[in-house]
């Protein structure tokens, strides 16, 4: 069976260093009032990755560490193990939390799982597959209604958490649905202006039809035009220089005459080869040159477009622009987008009418699941009752009855629609009434660990409870050792107690000593049996070991032999 089989601990709280052994039944912890009791249940929470306060490091020292050795026969505790790079050899696992100091005070946590360094997380992870722990805090939020539930879907068991998962999807989905049509509501007017203005600049694009480039090309353009008589005087001298209709040197007649003379020549020098061929290129561009002029000689005399044309398309773009609020060819780049956007917009009605479709269809879903969980808690609710009673009975409640209520709620929740309520009822013939407000310290303790015993089960092979019989005493601590015995009967249980009726029921008994040298408080930490084990029953009893407390401790344990 998977237990914890021995816990160490170095400089926590008021324990300088203890090795403690944990039996596989039922071990009792005992001590004096500050003796560092506690600090074995803080251990276990360090253990079960819960959040690392420096302030619990011994004073005077800069490091604290704990250590828990398991006996492990839990498949998937020893995968969890493995996939975070640890190992378990021969059935055992080692679980390491360090504590240190650092400059301002907040303190640095390392965790180790099977000789692997691993987040905290990993330990919370393993921890609720190895280990629980219930202490006066529990007793407290047992007043909650949420612990109450949580209590009453613990006793419907793995039915009830496979519902409330199919639950949970469901009801997520429709919120999901229901908060986005109502963004889309919300938005409205301003969904609405944004396609309006989209709608207007795409329509203005469209009729003015603006190309890239389009505004630079017209300036261009605009320019020539309005410099065009300059343009063909100077283009006709240049036309001239190039290839003269009348007599006279030009440009063209010279250079085909060099081009001659120098092919003449180059038949007697073969050096005037590179020459004859630059002289040639040179001809070739004069004359595409002077074709180039003619070209544009003739686009000046009669141009696709006049001035007037030009001047008026400039003027469109300019004011479609001056609309926009933006460069042209930046919105000419943005149009396919917003066109899309435009789409997405327009169409908030169909998706508003999908959403609400969608939300109804899921809202529909979630109520009938959440009604098969009313279902299934009412039921659950009659189990535990009855299972309750007859621990309480057990616990030296015997009229005492619980009830739990389950009340169907208008709105869905996120575990459904019910609110769960505990009451207690002390005697016959009392109103029950809810536990928060009608049971005491000690009647809470003893309900909790009723409900603890109705619902053990072997899912969390190690309990533990930390003083969870504070305010009780008498016949109710003989019937809380007892019924703890019992729970023993299904997993390892670790109880730290100031009772000695209830240690009495232990198999193994450890106690903590509180010891001082004037200057450091120091506990030490062992097993106690035989003698000393009656020695500290009678302290525990009476406060002295006395031979009366003695022999009262030797009863005390005499009774507690037999489990009922």
């Amino acid at each position: 069976m998977t237990r914890l089989d021995e816990l160490t601990i170095r400089s926590l709280g008021v324990i300088d260093e203890a090795r403690v052994p944990v039996g596989s039944g039922f071990t009792a912890i005992t001590g004096e009032t500050g003796a560092g009791k506690t600090m074995l249940v803080q251990a276990l929470a360090l253990l079960r990755g819960e959040r690392a306060d420096a302030g619990v490091i011994r004073a005077g020292e800069e490091r604290a560490a704990v250590q828990g050795v398991w006996i492990l026969d839990d498949e998937d505790a020893v995968a969890l193990v493995e996939d975070a790079g640890g190992s378990v050899d021969d059935g055992e696992l080692i679980l390491g939390r360090a504590l240190s100091r650092t400059a301002d005070g907040a303190g640095r946590s390392r965790a180790q799982a099977g000789g692997a360094a691993v987040p905290a997380g990993v330990l919370r992870e393993l921890a609720d597959r190895l280990v629980a722990v219930h202490g006066q805090a529990d007793q407290q939020r047992l007043r909650s209604a949420q612990a109450q539930a949580d209590a009453l879907d613990r006793a419907a068991g793995e039915p009830l958490r496979t519902l409330l998962a199919e639950y949970r999807a469901e009801h997520r989905a429709w919120a999901d649905a229901r908060d986005r049509a109502a963004r889309i509501r919300a938005e409205h007017d301003a969904r609405a202006a944004e396609a309006d203005a989209i709608r207007v600049e795409l329509e203005d694009l469209e009729s003015v039809d603006p190309q890239p480039g389009e505004q630079d090309a017209l300036a261009a353009l605009a320019h020539r035009l309005e410099h065009a008589e300059g343009l063909r005087l100077q283009l006709a001298e240049a036309r001239a220089a190039l290839a003269n209709d009348e007599d006279g040197p030009d440009a063209l007649t010279l250079a085909g005459h060099a081009r001659r003379l120098v092919e003449r020549a180059a038949g007697d020098d073969g050096s005037l080869a590179d020459a004859l061929d630059l002289l040639v290129q040179a001809d070739a561009l004069l004359q595409e040159a002077s074709s180039a002029i003619v070209r544009a000689l003739d686009d000046l005399e009669r141009p696709e477009r006049s001035l007037d044309e030009v001047q008026e398309r400039r003027a469109a773009l300019t004011a479609l622009e001056r609309r926009i609020g933006r460069p042209l060819d930046e919105a000419i780049d943005a149009a396919p987008t917003a066109a899309l956007r435009l789409v997405e917009l327009e169409g908030d009605d169909a998706e508003l009418a999908r959403l609400d479709a969608e939300e109804a269809a899921h809202l529909e879903a979630a109520t009938a699941v959440a009604d098969r969980l009313s279902a299934m808690r009412h039921d659950a609710a009659r189990h535990l009752e009855q299972a309750v009673g007859l621990e309480l009975r057990a616990l030296a409640m015997p009229d005492a009855r619980l009830v739990v209520e389950v009340e169907q709620l208008p709105e869905l929740g996120a575990d459904g629609r019910d609110r769960v309520t505990m009451l207690l009822a002390p005697h016959p013939g009392a109103d029950p009434r809810p536990v928060q407000k009608g049971a005491s310290g000690g009647e809470l303790s003893r309900i909790m660990l009723a409900i603890e015993v109705a619902l053990a089960d072997e899912s969390v092979p190690t309990m533990v409870f930390d003083e969870v019989d504070a305010g009780v005493g008498g016949a109710a601590a003989t019937e809380i050792g007892r019924r703890l015995a019992t729970l023993a009967q299904h997993c390892q249980v670790i109880v730290v107690t100031h009772l000695a009726q209830v240690a009495a029921f232990a198999e193994s008994h450890v106690r903590v000593v509180k010891g001082t040298d004037g200057r450091i408080t120091a506990s030490q930490v062992a097993r106690v049996e035989g003698d000393e084990r009656l020695a500290e029953l009678a302290r525990m009893l009476s406060g002295t070991a006395s031979d009366t407390a003695l022999a009262h401790a030797r009863e005390l344990l005499a009774r507690s032999t037999v489990v009922g």
